[in-house]
């Protein structure tokens, strides 16, 4: 009883003593990130070339999700022409079929033919996640790669909710990647060293979460569709910088975040019709998809990630790899260094995806751990 009555009094100051948002100088330094990343992402790229040159991949199996168009589409696509075997997770199955078999037919005569395939996944349905992971999983395959490409940014619509009871954007953005991430875990550590590559967005500098409304429907603050993008990916990093943390080095699973940059993909269709107006007048600016996905593939085959991950997972700092879209390490912003909220931010994601406290260390042990979705699925 009484350790209950400490737990809740270090709530109630917890509680009286966090933040509101980001500060007025956080804010300033994370629009000028934001800026400076448009105006000058071309200059500070212009020494990779395009496409980003890869090497033999034969020996690695990847899964990448939102791969039918934008950045996850080139990722796929170049991982493949390296040699490694791709698994498209998409929602539209029929267009990822549709896009295999036109890589087929222009790649052939270049060598063997893609291994690429295409699995269900729809990130707006918890239940699909788990799906999706019982069926890789039970193949018992090694898994070198996770790219958790798929995300959203509705700009200008109202706020949306899944049928899990989630806002988009947090759902497709953070949570459905989660819990993703958990739950192939096993398959990751069979196919040691493996590599988790979250495609994230310089927009989480002007990011900001308060695990007790990560919804936003507490009334604390107005809900715009900046809103729900900006605290998602904020919320993206902050769960990566504890998951990386909590990783034994003996898994060797490196967790890495990464800006591809400011990139006209399909994400302009949520656009206002003025803003498109204004993409297709500065293409000077923004990078195409195939630019885009360089800061992807150089997260996902660089061969100094593992070591650097090694070092941060043993040093003083809670926090991930971030590459910048230009492939170089940067710095995530000033609150995804807030440890205590990472933390809660940890919690709070746990519990949302319906996973015990301990999932991660049970599905390290080799154990086998319910969720609390996908259990009514035929």
């Amino acid at each position: 009883m009484k350790k209950k009555k400490m737990s809740s009094e270090t709530e109630l100051s917890r509680r009286k003593t966090k933040k509101e948002g980001l500060g007025w100088i956080e804010w300033i330094r994370g629009w000028i990130c934001i800026f400076h990343e448009f105006l000058f992402q071309r200059l500070m790229a212009s020494h990779l070339p395009n496409p980003l040159p890869l090497p033999p991949l034969n020996h690695l199996t990847c899964i990448v999700t939102g791969s039918t168009s934008g950045i996850g589409s080139q990722t796929a696509r170049q991982l493949a022409e390296a040699g490694a075997h791709v698994v498209m997770a998409v929602r539209n199955i029929k267009a990822a079929h549709e896009l295999i078999h036109q890589w087929q037919n222009e790649w052939s005569g270049q060598g063997l033919p893609l291994n690429i395939e295409a699995m269900e996944l729809d990130l707006l349905s918890l239940d699909s996640v788990v799906k999706f992971s019982n069926s890789w999983n039970a193949r018992l395959s090694p898994l070198h790669l996770l790219i958790n490409n798929a995300g959203i940014f509705a700009m200008g619509e109202e706020q949306k909710f899944s049928k899990d009871g989630y806002e988009h954007h947090l759902q497709v953005n953070h949570l459905a990647p989660s819990l993703l991430s958990l739950l192939l875990v096993p398959s990751l550590i069979r196919g040691f060293p493996s590599r988790i590559v979250n495609v994230n967005s310089v927009m989480h500098y002007v990011g900001f979460v308060d695990p007790d409304d990560m919804n936003v429907v507490s009334g604390r603050r107005k809900f715009t569709s900046f809103v729900g993008y900006t605290s998602s990916k904020l919320a993206q990093v902050m769960f990566s910088n504890i998951l990386l943390k909590r990783l034994p080095l003996e898994t060797r699973i490196s967790v890495v975040c990464l800006s591809p940059g400011i990139v006209l993909t399909n994400v302009a269709r949520d656009l206002p019709r003025y803003v498109q107006f204004l993409y297709a007048l500065i293409p000077y600016f923004i990078f195409s998809p195939q630019e885009g996905c360089r800061s992807s593939l150089f997260s996902a085959t660089d061969p100094q990630i593992p070591e650097h991950c090694e070092k941060l997972k043993t040093g003083d700092k809670t926090i991930c790899p971030f590459i910048a879209q230009e492939c170089k390490h940067t710095k995530p912003s000033e609150e995804a260094h807030n440890v205590e909220t990472a933390n809660i931010v940890w919690e709070k994601t746990i519990e949302l995806i319906g996973l015990p406290l301990d999932a991660l260390e049970r599905l390290i042990e080799g154990e086998e751990v319910q969720c609390r979705y996908g259990t009514h699925q035929e």
